[in-house]
């Protein structure tokens, strides 16, 4: 079974709005090299009228996935339908049960002919283009997620809505200080002022994913009434490689014998830092019993006024645990993990 979750995370949709991070493994050589990983937001009341353009949703609507990229079509933010930016399909009955390289690679071009040859023309020849396009689609076949959601209320909505539509999409893309990251903390903090913050001790200053998730849990630990909730979207079976845990960047070089040894040589004052940094600002456990979806239960779930199954953190959660929330069905108030 594939993707438990989403049912739950369709569920919310028809109850009430929220915000989720999505913190994406990295996955591949470069996942390796940068094992940040990618961090977007799942909106469940606001929908993609077109990939830069945003609106509320309407009824039996999924909401959108939206995040920064790096070199798409000159934009700063693009926005896709959940299923489509999970799947690279239009309908769930679409999804594969298990997929390879040549099949993923297979539908992503099929979605690409459909629905964003605009967003990335094709080749003189009509073939598919090269680029980073296809980060906008089918990511749960190369690598799984981690979400965190919070509520949030139509006001809150609308004004996104509203500040997104109205400002210049121009892509600026900065690995350092204007990353995937970055983009998901502002938007967050738009809903909730001083929520997410950088790590100076942890990340070097650099916003990664894994630092947004502990921030905003950090916030739901403080807010029991955003009903902080936890899920995870596996990656879909099959015989590609699995993703990489996420790291934070102090975390990635300490843990790495590569990165670690020669600064212990050279730079030993800065190697002890970056330790100490890790091991008192970057730890984080994920939530080890989030909610977990398959994309089967999307149907179901849209004409179930009140599912069950939106999962609140439990109780023994660590204080900075490090998996993101998916948005799941209206959670009971409970209280939030410890902080």
């Amino acid at each position: 079974m594939i993707l438990p979750a989403l049912g739950l995370l369709i569920a919310a949709a028809c109850t009430h709005g929220s915000v989720a991070l999505l913190m994406e493994e990295p996955y591949g050589h470069f996942g390796s090299f940068n094992p940040t990983g990618h961090a977007a937001i799942y909106l469940n009341h606001v929908c993609a009228e077109t990939p830069t353009q945003l609106r509320a949703c309407r009824p039996g609507e999924l909401g959108t996935v939206i995040s920064r990229y790096h070199k798409i079509h000159h934009e700063d933010w693009i926005a896709m339908p959940l299923v489509a930016y999970l799947y690279a399909v239009d309908d769930v009955t679409q999804v594969p049960a298990s997929v390879d390289k040549e099949q993923a690679d297979t539908i992503r071009e099929a979605y690409w002919r459909a629905h964003l040859q605009e967003l990335a023309p094709p080749k003189p020849d009509g073939s598919v283009p090269g680029g980073e396009w296809d980060q906008l689609v089918g990511e749960s076949y190369i690598r799984k997620m981690h979400g965190f959601q919070v509520d949030t209320t139509p006001e809150q909505d609308e004004r996104l809505i509203a500040y997104y539509n109205d400002r210049r999409n121009v892509g600026h893309f900065n690995l350092f200080v204007h990353n995937c990251a970055d983009f998901s903390r502002a938007l967050i903090n738009m809903n909730f002022p001083g929520a997410v913050h950088r790590s100076i001790l942890a990340d070097l200053g650099i916003t990664t994913p894994k630092q947004v998730a502990k921030s905003l849990v950090k916030y739901g630990n403080k807010h029991p009434e955003l009903h902080m909730t936890a899920f995870v979207i596996p990656q879909v079976p099959g015989s590609i490689p699995r993703s990489h845990a996420v790291d934070g960047v102090a975390e990635s070089v300490v843990k790495s014998k590569r990165y670690i040894l020669p600064l212990i040589v050279l730079q030993p004052e800065f190697a002890g830092a970056l330790t100490v940094g890790y091991l008192t600002k970057g730890r984080m456990t994920l939530p080890k019993n989030a909610t977990i979806f398959n994309p089967g239960d999307i149907e179901q779930a849209e004409d179930t006024p009140e599912p069950a199954g939106r999962r609140p953190l439990p109780p023994d959660t660590p204080p900075i645990p490090a998996s993101p929330a998916t948005p799941a069905a209206t959670p009971t108030p409970s209280p939030a993990p410890p902080v």
